[in-house]
């Protein structure tokens, strides 16, 4: 039907009949003469409809916004100086000889050929229409690229793309799972899985050595700008490797990625951060180093002064005391302080203490602050000069539980260098490496797998399984770009008697052991080798390297924030006859008064 698309057309052309195909992107009528933008997923080029053939000219009057349209017609290069240096096809024009409308159009909900603020309901509501703006097509085309090349890469190292069930078994990974009744036994359920984490070390066992997928995952959680209930991984495992070898053949694979499609050379090797060294300098397991703030701990010079805000988390064995220091923050008014004292309420902070630098010659003069009154002078000498304060500076305090003060300081560190605009343009990769096996939940009074319970413990930390858990580090290893984990990973326990133990401190009994992971179990016994892997997240990978602000914007068809879908009015609900079939009785509601 087509010769070429209408992005390809161009000065190569000229002379050349060409048969074309697309959407009426815009029509514009000058002195009796018809333009028309054509568009298709290439771009767009100008057609010119002449009154001389009256046939062709009649249909282009009749045309309206998004008629789907075949046109022939010869290329001619534009009158000089009409050229549009911002279309590929910007150096000629067709000159049409034959217009045939192949489907009328109703007015669209919101216009394609104009850059307007469009409600993401509406978007998503009508997502095939909005799937036409060039913007989404090229995300999705940019998203195809980044597939094939890291397709290619794994390809030519040896890896194997095998598919994992959908239909599975339900395990817990520390989200909850979709759960999917089974018609042929009654009262029992599938689960889709949150990974393929088992499915890939049982491929290990297999002997296939190097597997791969571009897998659909599944995990029924609260939703934000970077989560779906369904998304994509780059799913990777391999054997007979250490994570050093792993990890540098990860890095090569991503400066690869950033090299062929974004022409961008990342720094070889990516540096490496603890896990500690992480949460100590900027509260968080994946900093954005393009933000030069940090955290600093004062918790030492906290634990005897009287003003018990800071002295009580000082002297608490889980509790923290950190200043940030920000350059230039004097000028930050009352009102703007009030707001990131809000904001960081958002992450559990009782309130946000600051001492503004006036004249750091001047010492305790030159300091500006309500919390001066309860903070002896050696004290306040001592911050000045573990922060390195300069005259101009503001300093603001966290002091609470270790965790709420990381989480509120590290996200105020990112807002603040975000409205301060002390972002570094560019990529800042690195390893978060050295994590915890184990973090310990108050609530249920127990221990948690900071990854999942088949990681394995560094060998030199196997006997603080026993002993110790809390100082036990774990083999993972996650990739951080930007302030955003791109992937994460680890070594994975391969003997039996290594995870029996990691389940027995987690609290997994071995009758659960058995009834939830005992073909692993099984497996183990028939000789595992040393294996290990990592995921990385597709959509937020393509949505980093497109500058979109949300997943949602990289992702064909995603789901709202309330994980439904507004195009096809999903999760709806079902018959009584399925429902009976399924042998499945909705339990009724309370009806409020």
């Amino acid at each position: 039907m087509r010769s070429h698309y209408c992005g390809e057309v161009n000065e190569t052309l000229e002379g050349q009949s060409v048969t074309i195909v697309g959407w009426m992107h815009r029509r514009r009528d000058h002195g009796g003469v018809i333009f028309i933008d054509l568009r298709d997923r290439e771009g767009l080029v100008q057609v010119v409809c002449n009154p001389e053939d009256a046939e062709s000219f009649a249909v282009a009057e009749r045309v309206r916004s998004e008629y789907v349209l075949k046109i022939v017609g010869k290329v001619q290069l534009r009158p000089a100086g009409s050229d549009n240096a911002d279309l590929r096809s910007g150096k000629i024009e067709i000159i049409a000889s034959h217009v045939e409308i192949l489907n009328a159009s109703e007015t669209p909900p919101f216009p394609l050929n104009e850059l307007l603020d469009v409600n993401e309901d509406v978007r998503l509501r009508y997502r095939y229409i909005d799937l036409r703006r060039p913007e989404m097509q090229q995300r999705l085309r940019f998203r195809s690229q980044i597939t094939r090349q890291l397709r290619n890469f794994l390809d030519d190292h040896g890896f194997l793309d095998i598919e994992t069930p959908i239909l599975t078994k339900a395990t817990p990974e520390g989200a909850r799972d979709y759960l999917v009744p089974s018609r042929t036994h009654q009262g029992e359920f599938f689960a889709l899985p949150q990974s393929p984490q088992l499915f890939k070390q049982l491929l290990m066992m297999s002997g296939m050595d190097r597997y791969y997928q571009v897998v659909r995952c599944f995990r029924d959680e609260d939703l934000r700008a970077d989560r779906q209930p369904e998304f994509t991984q780059i799913d990777i495992e391999t054997s007979f490797v250490e994570e050093e070898d792993f990890m540098s053949m990860m890095e090569e694979m991503i400066r690869h990625l950033f090299a062929n499609v974004l022409e961008q050379a990342l720094p070889n090797p990516f540096p490496r951060m603890s896990y500690a060294d992480a949460m100590s300098r900027f509260g968080s397991d994946k900093p954005d180093l393009r933000i030069a703030l940090e955290l600093v701990d004062v918790s030492d010079l906290m634990k005897d002064v009287d003003f018990k805000v800071f002295s009580a988390p000082a002297n608490d064995e889980r509790g923290r005391v950190a200043a940030l220091r920000v350059p230039g923050g004097n000028s930050l008014s009352r009102k703007e302080i009030d707001d990131y004292t809000k904001y960081v309420g958002i992450y559990g902070a009782k309130g946000l203490a600051y001492i503004k630098v006036n004249d750091i010659s001047a010492g305790r003069e030159g300091l500006q602050s309500p919390i001066l009154k309860f903070l002896p002078d050696e004290a306040v000498t001592a911050i000045m000069s573990r922060v390195e304060a300069e005259t101009g500076d503001l300093v603001f305090f966290g002091a609470d539980k270790a965790t709420i003060v990381n989480e509120s300081l590290g996200a105020l560190r990112i807002k603040v260098g975000h409205d301060m605009d002390m972002v570094e343009r560019g990529w800042k990769p690195l390893w978060v490496v050295d994590f915890p096996m184990f973090e310990w939940d108050d609530k249920s009074q127990r221990w948690h797998a900071l990854h999942h319970p088949f990681t394995a413990p560094k060998e030199a930390d196997l006997t603080l399984l026993e002993t110790d858990p809390e100082k036990c580090l774990s083999r993972a290893y996650d990739m951080v770009l930007n302030g955003t984990e791109l992937g994460g990973g680890s070594m994975r326990i391969h003997k039996t008697d290594v995870q029996a133990k990691v389940f027995k401190l987690l609290g997994i009994s071995d009758e659960e052991a058995k009834e939830k992971f005992g073909f692993l179990l099984d497996a183990l016994k028939y000789g595992c080798p040393p294996h290990g892997g990592l995921a990385f997240g597709l959509d937020r990978l393509v949505m980093l390297m497109t500058g979109a602000s949300s997943i949602r914007d990289v992702m064909a068809f995603p789901k709202t924030q309330s994980a439904s879908c507004l195009l096809t009015d999903a999760p709806s609900p079902i018959s009584d006859d399925l429902l009976k079939e399924l042998n499945i009785r909705l339990r009724k509601l309370p009806q409020a008064e």
